[in-house]
Parts: structure tokens; sequence; C-alpha cells
């Protein structure tokens, strides 16, 4: 199976055309003011359209209601949406149910224990997201740089379709590629210059860090 990739957190022509150049299946938007990375529902409808047809656009959200939603949506028409709050199943129901639009779930990890909240959402969720608990003090969910030990997720059922997040880079990639084995990467701050400014060698030289990775896992 091919290995998913999600550049998130873009907000440039540039970034989008080297993450697209290098083979991303995903590219995220990210609709919280507190992050370096927001964007307004205007700008990622125009950036959004270099993707058509080559990667599937995400828009992510934290605790968003519905009148945040339906601007996204009405101006960007996403792929997919991203839940990365504390929304319940209940609310994740809903959200599917009110835009027909496949929903990713994001939890925060930091051991195997934590693994247990996705259960609720098993069935709801049409894949789950896998970041690192936040730091003490930060105000952002996602986006920290961040990781956790990526073993843990050795034990998941089989059957859960999820992306591993947080604090990837070009060094580690191929690390997590072997201990985790995941079906999909999102990575963000990874591959940037200063909180939030997307830089395209490091896009780059992901890309390569994960070719080469998945080339020796197929050796």
């Amino acid at each position: 199976m091919a290995l998913d990739i999600k550049i998130c957190g873009l907000k440039t022509d540039a970034a989008i055309a080297a993450a697209l150049s290098g083979g991303a299946s995903h590219i995220g938007f990210i609709f919280f003011p507190k992050s370096p990375r927001h964007i307004t529902p205007d700008e990622a409808a125009r950036l959004r359209q270099a993707a058509n047809g080559r990667a599937k656009a995400v828009a992510v959200t934290v605790d968003a209601d519905d009148a945040t939603l339906d601007a996204i949506v009405a101006a960007m028409a996403p792929d997919m949406l991203q839940l990365h709050g504390k929304e319940t199943p209940e609310r994740l129901a809903a959200v599917k149910q009110r835009y027909g639009l496949p929903v990713i779930k994001a939890f925060a990890v930091r051991e195997a224990a934590d693994l247990a909240a996705i259960e609720p959402y098993r069935g709801l969720a049409d894949r789950f997201l896998f970041d690192a608990k936040p730091p003490v003090g930060s105000e952002l969910p996602g986006g920290n740089g961040v990781s956790f030990d990526w073993q843990v997720l050795a034990g998941l059922d089989a059957g859960v379709d999820y992306m591993l997040s947080g604090g990837l880079n070009a060094a580690n990639v191929g690390d997590a590629l072997r201990l985790a084995n995941p079906p999909a990467i999102d990575i963000s701050s990874g591959v940037e210059s200063a909180p939030g400014v997307k830089d395209v060698a490091l896009i780059e030289n992901f890309f390569r860090a994960v070719r080469a990775a998945t080339d020796n896992r197929a050796a």
C-alpha cells in the first residue's frame, strides 16, 4: 500500500507547489486564529486550486462551530475535514451528516493508554490522526514540533487507519516509518524555517528522506 503524505499548514503557492511536486497525497489548511499557520477560507480557496486532481485538500479546525465550518466549506470546498480539538463522537457524526465529507479525527498521544480514546469514534471517523500531546503552556493542539514514542502504535488493531503526526522531519521520518509502519504521515513544523513559514528546501528534503526510507522498506 502506498504511503499517504499530508503536508499541513500551507499558506503559499511555492509551498504547495513543492508539496505537490514531492508527491503529497493531502494538503492541509489550518483555520485556527491562534496558529501561525492560520489562513482565511478565501485564501485557502485560491491556493487549493493547484491541488485539484492531484491531492486532497483538508480543512483543519479546532472545536469549530457550524457557522465557521459553513464558511470554510462554502468558500474552499475541501475534500476532507480534520477535527483537531475536543470534538465528541456526537459532534463528529453531526459534522459528517451536515457536510457529507470524510472526517479525520485527531488525538493527542503520549503513551499507549491514550489510544483508548479512539474507541467511541471507531466507525464514525474516516481516519484518525495521532499527534504528540502539546507541551505545557502551548495554546496549539498541533504543530508544536514534538513527537511521541511511535512504538506505542504497534498495539493498534490492524484495521485502524491513521496518520502519524507530531515532530516529524527529514532526520527522523525513516525511524518513524520503521517503528510504526503507519499507513499515512502528516508533517507541518518539520518543514518550516520559522513557525508558520514553510521552507521549500525542507519540503524537498523531507520527500527525499521518505523516498529513501520507503525504498529501504521495500528492499
